[in-house]
């Protein structure tokens, strides 16, 4: 029989995933000899063999290669006949340029949770087991190839067991670059008052007794505390200085989550799948969690344990656990041990700590459900860095630096773009230094060195002043522009479409503040084709945390002065309504803004939802929450029309008219929840007709639908169903955010095409 050698080269997630077993068992069941090792690239495979043994091992490879395996490419190429009688895993070879990609890390899989509970395994109660198919990856890697010596257990010395589970082909920890035991760590530890016991015993005891417990996760540490427990949650947002914001909670296992919530199909897939977000799902009416959990809220996040150690803690509890990042509100998330002890010890009671590093902190990713589809909220673990394909490669490559609040940045090569965990708010040195040190570990990590730098074009965004000092050219890049070029980004178009960016605001090209937007886009560029009508922002920033200023400044516009006195917003603010008024009219400190997350903040305040937030579009999300969605009358308001523009029809959305509408309707007694669905409504009609005016002018059909206030499932549900009927393909987020957290995508796409030209 002739024989045959093949050499193959494999690119995408396929270190860490056990995809060099899976190949040594798949060449040695064909009878199959060569070789398989990592390097910078990916894996590299020779095999040599008989024809069709040789045909099927190919098919193989990408018919049925490990689950967690996202193999992007293969190519292969003759290879000299050596006669070689084995096939064995080679050392991972070092030199190149580095295209190996790094998998997420990968919540606890069947066989592991098998064992954790397995009384006559030697894995049975340990709280870091983990095998080619499951446990920690990005957050533990330093460098490439994902070898043991390039992670943070590289401190941990296999024991004989473990080493000999590695090496062994037939086991499914083999080359599991993570395994470890009892015996040689990994190990927990207890930090807190004095007493004695295992770590996870202490735990449980301290949580049962009402206390709060800090937990270090994969990306950092947690809060906990027990979800039922009013006392104890309470004194967790009080230390934690939260006032409303909803914390997430963490079930034992689906069942668990069901008594807390509705879950449908696509919320289990998301909840028991390899990423483990916390899912936002619709809590029942009697679900068993204290009022201090997500206060006034019909939603509630939840999550299912993705390590053994959640496993353990839950199991032991048998109840559901509050688990928020372990941080003071706006810092970022605690990931050192020293830090942590530092910056917690005032929250937490005690610590359920171990001596395993972390390497890059990463958040817990949040996501929504919309028709049967992810729409994520925040993504950051279990899907970073998973790189997204871009529709048009970057002839160089370029790094985004993202927006102010919900920062992420984006780093891309070739047709891969890497959008980075979640940093979040660049408001202080710690979040900004959290931005530069996660660069400079992308760039190490996938041989970087941007040439193209893209940047929003607000001059006082700490991305934009960093993104100027970079030696690099430069590319500033309109806020919802790169909200619209993430869309197109997220769904693989390069355009054009009508784009629809509604947030809560951005830096204009003019100069002025944005978020009302519909632009007539491609990647490379766009025309303002309309707008919310800009109203000023009383006070400026102070408008965005006190939004019955908003409320304010568009009544006084509404009723041309003549507010009527018996709103119930004018009589809660009556001190301070003349002057906010007046420093609406006189400008100066009152910036105009064309931002409809302000003008549904105005109407929030109006309909009594609150005229003060504690966290970022809180007035926006309660008002979401009052509309009945079973009414669908709206409100009328018609586009008013402008000069037509190369790209199409110039208009604005007269937004007063809409608040006219509803504060009269308030007048006459017409409940609140009606109230804020014919606003709902509203929008999402201005929506369909603002794109059907801009179709008939530019021939344009595809709309895409992008910004923080489409985060609001209402609206996006109405609006995409009102746009399908009037014929148009609408494109929404599916793999990163439509708020911030979804700029820097955009961005990268739009310095690539413009790179391109």
């Amino acid at each position: 029989m002739s024989r045959r050698a093949v050499a193959v080269r494999v690119e995408g997630i396929v270190q860490g995933v056990g995809f060099r077993p899976f190949v040594y068992g798949l060449a040695t069941r064909l009878g199959l000899a060569g070789l398989v090792g990592n390097d910078e690239r990916g894996v590299f495979i020779e095999v040599e063999g008989g024809s069709a043994p040789v045909e099927e091992f190919l098919a193989a490879l990408t018919g049925d290669p490990p689950p967690l395996a996202v193999i992007e490419r293969i190519s292969t190429g003759p290879a000299p006949v050596t006669g070689r009688s084995t096939f064995v895993i080679a050392p991972s070879a070092a030199g190149g340029d580095r295209h190996a990609l790094v998998s997420p890390d990968v919540a606890t899989c069947d066989a592991c949770l098998r064992d954790l509970t397995d009384p006559a395994d030697r894995r049975c109660g340990y709280a870091f087991t983990n095998c080619t198919g499951c446990g920690p990856r990005f957050t533990i890697v330093r460098d490439v190839p994902y070898d043991r010596v390039n992670t943070t257990m590289a401190g941990f010395p296999m024991c004989a067991d473990c080493a000999r589970e590695y090496h062994d082909p037939a086991d499914r920890r083999f080359h599991a670059q993570p395994v470890c035991c009892p015996a040689c760590g990994p190990r927990l530890r207890f930090v807190g008052p004095a007493g004695a016991g295992d770590p996870l015993e202490r735990a449980v005891r301290l949580l049962g007794e009402g206390g709060v417990l800090a937990v270090k996760g994969l990306g950092g540490y947690h809060l906990a505390a027990l979800a039922a427990d009013e006392p104890a949650v309470a004194a967790l947002r009080s230390r934690k200085h939260r006032e409303d914001k909803p914390f997430a909670v963490m079930a034992g296992d689906l069942a668990a989550a069901r008594l807390l919530c509705a879950v449908d199909p696509a919320e289990e897939r998301l909840l028991t799948g390899p990423a483990r977000p916390v899912v936002l799902l619709r809590r029942l009416p009697d679900a068993p969690v204290a009022p201090s959990v997500a206060p006034g809220n019909r939603w509630l996040g939840v999550l299912l344990p993705y390590t053994p150690l959640h496993h353990l803690l839950l199991g032991a509890l048998g109840q559901p656990i509050v688990l928020t990042s372990g941080n003071v509100s706006d810092e970022p998330i605690a990931y050192r041990d020293e830090d942590a002890l530092e910056r917690l010890g005032g929250i937490a009671d005690a610590f359920l700590t171990h001596d395993r590093p972390i390497h890059i902190r990463t958040d817990d990713s949040v996501v929504r459900v919309f028709r049967g589809r992810d729409l994520p909220i925040r993504r950051s673990r279990g899907y970073v860095p998973h790189p997204l394909p871009l529709a048009r490669a970057a002839p160089r490559p370029v790094l985004a630096c993202g927006a102010e609040l919900k920062h992420t940045f984006c780093l891309v090569k070739g047709d891969r773009a890497f959008v980075s965990h979640h940093i979040g708010d660049l408001e202080n040195h710690e979040t900004l230094r959290s931005f530069t040190e996660g660069v400079e570990h992308f760039r190490r990590l996938f041989d970087i060195t941007p040439e193209v730098v893209a940047h929003d074009l607000h001059p006082e965004y700490l991305s934009t002043k960093w993104a100027l000092d970079q030696d690099a050219d430069l590319v500033g890049v309109q806020h919802h522009h790169a909200h619209v070029a993430s869309c197109l980004a997220d769904n693989g178009v390069a355009g054009p479409v009508v784009g629809v960016a509604f947030d809560g605001l951005g830096y204009g090209s003019d100069g002025t503040l944005w978020g009302g937007e519909f632009l007539v886009a491609d990647l490379a560029g766009f025309e303002r084709a309309g707008h919310l009508a800009p109203v000023p922002m009383p006070g400026g920033a102070t408008a965005i945390r006190q939004p019955w200023r908003m409320a304010a400044a568009y009544l006084d516009l509404a009723y041309d002065g003549d507010v009527p006195q018996d709103l119930d917003v004018v009589r809660r603010n009556a001190g301070r309504w003349p002057a906010v008024v007046a420093l609406a009219r006189r400008g100066g400190n009152a910036p105009l803004t064309s931002s409809m997350g302000r003008l549904f903040d105005a109407v929030a305040a109006i309909a009594g939802v609150r005229d003060t937030i504690n966290y970022e579009g809180q007035a926006a999300v309660e008002f979401e929450q009052l509309a009945d969605p079973a009414v669908d009358e709206a409100y009328p308001c018609g586009l008013v029309p402008g000069g037509l523009v190369p790209a199409g029809a110039r208009f604005a959305v007269p937004g007063v008219e809409l608040v006219r509408w509803a504060a009269d309707d308030l007048r006459a007694g017409v409940p609140r929840d009606v109230v804020a669905a014919r606003f709902h409504n509203a929008v999402a009609g201005i929506v369909a007709a603002g794109c059907a005016v801009i179709r008939e002018a530019t021939g344009v059909s595809t709309v895409a639908l992008s910004g923080g206030v489409f985060q609001n499932l209402l609206l996006l549900g109405r609006a995409v169903t009102l746009l399908e009927e009037r014929g148009f393909t609408v494109l929404t987020h599916h793999r990163v955010p439509p708020n911030d957290g979804g700029v820097s995508l955009g961005q990268a796409a739009v310095a690539a095409a413009r790179d391109a030209i």
